[in-house]
């Protein structure tokens, strides 16, 4: 969380996170599968691999 302008922020990450499970909720209704990989999990590319193998087992 940035250190300046924190309440701007927080309401921006709410907004965030519930377009997100909107977005999700949709996608799911009309049949599609989501896999989610977050930035910070690109610093293990084999962790990556071998969770993009899992989902499309």
């Amino acid at each position: 969380m940035p250190a300046t302008r924190k309440k701007f922020w927080q309401e921006k990450f709410k907004r965030t996170i519930e377009r997100d499970k909107q977005n999700k909720s949709k996608l799911k209704k009309l049949g599609w599968q989501i896999l989610i990989i977050w930035e910070c999990q690109t610093k293990r590319p084999e962790k990556i691999v071998s969770k993009i193998k899992e989902f499309l087992e």
